[in-house]
C-alpha cells in the first residue's frame, strides 16, 4: 500500500477542483503546505491552477482529467493514484452541481449524471479512501453538502435530495471511522459566487447576491471544521440560524415558503 511516511509529505485530494469552491481548497491546502491531487474534467484548467499553486507555494500538484460522474471513476481516479506512489491523507470531496426547475421539466439524462457525480461517484470514492485511510489508522475526509441539504427545496428538489443524502452519510461516517483513526466532516455551504447558479440554470435575485458567501471563508470554516473533528459545519452565521429556525417550523410550510422564494 502507498504511504507518504517516508518523506513526511501529505498529499490532499480535491474533486471538482478547476474552479469555484474546489479551486478555493486546493489554494488553501497547497498554502498550508499541503501536496495537491486535483481531479476534473477540464484538465487544461487544472494545469493551470497546479502550476500556479507549485510556483506559489512550493508543493507538488498531480493533475487527473476525469468525469467523476461516469461509471467506474471512483476506481479509475484511485488507480491512477496509487500509479504515482502516493497516498491520500485529506480528502476533500466536493465535485457536484444542481439542476434548477421543476422536477418534471428537467432533462433526464441532465438529472442522472447529477445525482451519479452528488452520490454515486460520492460514496464510491469516499468508501475508497476512507478504506485505505482506515489500514493506515489515520486520515481526514470533507464532504460537501448545501444549506439546501437541511429542508425540502421546491426547484432544486433532487438536488437538495442529493445533498441531505451527503450530510447523513457523512455523519454516519463520523461515528464510523472515529475508532479508525480518521476524521469525517460535512461542511453545509450556502450561497456563493461560484458559477454554480449558472451552471444549474438559474438567474440570482439581487437579494440572493446579496447574502452571497465568500468561497475563501467557507473553505476556512470547512477545514477548521475538520482540524477540530466535528461531524458537520454551518458556513456562515446567518445561515447557522436559519438552518436551527427550521427545527421550529413544519416542513410543509418550509417547503411553500421556499418555492416562493426560488420559483422562477
Amino acid at each position: 500500500m502507498a504511504s507518504n511516511m517516508a518523506d513526511g509529505q501529505q498529499w490532499a485530494l480535491v474533486t471538482g477542483a478547476s474552479g469555484g469552491l474546489g479551486g478555493a481548497f486546493a489554494t488553501a491546502l497547497a498554502a498550508e503546505g499541503r501536496n495537491l491531487i486535483l481531479t476534473a474534467r477540464d484538465t487544461a484548467k487544472l494545469e493551470a491552477l497546479g502550476s500556479r499553486l507549485s510556483a506559489e507555494h512550493g508543493v507538488k500538484a498531480l493533475v487527473i482529467g476525469l468525469d467523476l460522474s461516469a461509471q467506474g471513476s471512483a476506481k479509475e481516479l484511485m488507480r491512477r493514484v496509487a500509479a504515482e506512489g502516493v497516498a491520500v491523507d485529506i480528502l476533500v470531496n466536493n465535485a457536484g452541481f444542481g439542476v434548477y426547475g421543476e422536477l418534471v421539466s428537467q432533462a433526464p439524462d441532465r438529472l442522472r449524471e447529477m445525482l451519479e457525480l452528488n452520490v454515486v461517484a460520492l460514496t464510491e470514492l469516499t468508501r475508497r479512501v476512507a478504506a485505505e485511510m482506515a489500514a493506515r489508522r489515520q486520515g481526514s475526509i470533507l464532504l460537501v453538502s448545501s444549506m439546501t441539504a437541511h429542508q425540502p427545496v421546491p426547484t432544486y428538489s433532487a438536488y437538495a435530495a442529493s445533498k441531505a443524502y451527503v450530510l447523513s452519510f457523512g455523519e454516519a461516517l463520523h461515528a464510523e471511522m472515529a475508532k479508525h483513526g480518521v476524521k469525517v466532516t460535512v461542511l453545509s455551504p450556502g450561497l456563493m459566487d461560484t458559477g454554480f447558479l449558472a451552471a444549474a440554470g438559474q438567474a440570482p435575485t439581487p437579494a440572493m447576491r446579496r447574502t452571497m458567501l465568500a468561497p475563501d471563508a467557507v473553505v476556512a470554516e470547512g477545514l477548521k471544521a475538520l482540524a477540530e473533528g466535528k461531524p458537520s459545519v454551518i458556513a456562515g452565521a446567518m445561515n447557522r440560524i436559519l438552518a436551527f429556525s427550521n427545527r421550529f417550523t413544519p416542513r410543509k410550510l418550509q417547503a411553500n415558503v421556499a418555492y416562493k422564494m426560488m420559483a422562477p
